[in-house]
């Protein structure tokens, strides 16, 4: 049996991509309220969520026993075990599942810490096509100041365990801008759908409601 959607399978797989700060959880809330208010069953699955291997990231982290290598190694394990056990099971049950994040993200973070980008490719080949991409673009200027404001600056969220900068600041500018570089380059490659991420989160919202229910429109779960 043919499958119209991208991914292969019964269900339906959207994903939100963007940097930390870019407003990824809100809007992921606010589209997994509104799909199952049309009586759809949705399952939602967060980056670095795997029961398997989240706390081994975690650990490491803490002790600082990451390299560049053993960074994209670990996040793909992660990746592969929820896809595994949560992601491909809820798709072949007809679930529309919601990603924060996908392999796109470690794209870009690898390539920036200097691995090979068919390297990288090659670790997530298997990952299914989404049937929507939508990548929330933000500015790192205001990047900083939501996450100044909220979580505080991250060890490797700005970079520094790649040695841009002793500065929390500045490595966290050249970091994040040189994420944003890998994001524009992916953009065309895997038909982001680019919101700009300054927008009001209703109009994000309805942009995203808007295009997930043109996709249910066509039929493609009936």
């Amino acid at each position: 049996m043919k499958h119209k959607t991208k991914n292969g399978y019964e269900g339906l797989l959207i994903v939100i991509e963007g940097t930390d700060g870019s407003g990824k959880s809100t809007q992921l809330e606010l589209l997994k309220r509104s799909i199952q208010d049309k009586s759809y069953g949705v399952m939602v699955s967060e980056w670095k969520t795997s029961r398997l291997i989240a706390n081994v990231i975690d650990d490491a982290k803490e002790r600082n026993l990451l390299n560049a290598t053993t960074y994209s190694l670990l996040y793909a394990a992660d990746f592969a075990d929820r896809l595994e056990n949560q992601i491909i099971p809820a798709l072949k049950s007809g679930f529309i599942v919601l990603l924060d994040r996908y392999f796109y993200t470690a794209l870009a973070r690898d390539v920036v810490r200097g691995q090979n980008i068919e390297w990288v490719k090659n670790l997530y080949e298997y990952a299914p096509e989404p049937d929507l991409v939508f990548y929330l673009d933000m500015p790192v200027d205001i990047l900083l100041k939501r996450i100044i404001g909220t979580t505080g600056l991250d060890f490797y969220e700005s970079g520094r365990d790649v040695g841009f900068s002793t500065d929390f600041y500045n490595s966290f500018e050249i970091y994040q801008n040189k994420c944003l570089e890998q994001y524009n380059s992916m953009k065309s490659e895997y038909n982001f759908i680019s919101i700009d991420g300054t927008k009001s989160i209703q109009d994000i919202h309805k942009i995203m409601n808007d295009e997930v229910q043109k996709l249910l429109d066509s039929g493609i779960l009936a």
